[in-house]
């Protein structure tokens, strides 16, 4: 893993940050955090940036503009679209799944609601991704 590879947290709900927060630090994954508490918020930086993440977590529910449509502009820009996403949501529906899914996404996660749960699932995704 390559320890400057930075990830970018894009989610709306502050405890859900805190949350991915201690779940990083609990598994000693040392990556710059960057968070983004919208999708044109998020939009907006990886467009501006020189550097882009490893590695983007996604919430689907989102103000604005939602995690399939921030999908949708990911993909069709030509900077932006081999970038490695993980949906972390709390729906489990499956019509969500699907579309994530048809946007080339790493991984769907449900947000388990204990917090060794919900560690124990970012821990795997993210080193298995940022180790690819």
């Amino acid at each position: 893993m390559v320890e400057s590879a930075s990830i970018l947290l894009i989610e709306d709900d502050r405890v859900d940050i805190m949350t991915v927060q201690r779940a990083l630090k609990k598994h000693a994954i040392s990556n710059p955090l960057q968070i983004a508490r919208t999708a044109t918020e998020a939009l907006d930086m990886l467009r501006e940036s020189n550097a882009l993440p490893a590695l983007v977590l996604l919430d689907l529910n989102l103000p604005r503009m939602s995690g399939i449509d921030f999908l949708q502009e990911l993909r069709r820009d030509p900077k932006l679209r081999d970038l490695k996403v993980i949906v972390l949501t709390s729906s489990n529906e499956p019509n969500d799944r699907a579309a994530a899914f048809r946007y080339e996404v790493e991984d769907y996660i449900v947000k388990p609601h204990s917090f060794e749960a919900f560690a124990e699932a970012v821990q795997m995704v993210i080193k298995d991704v940022l180790e690819d």
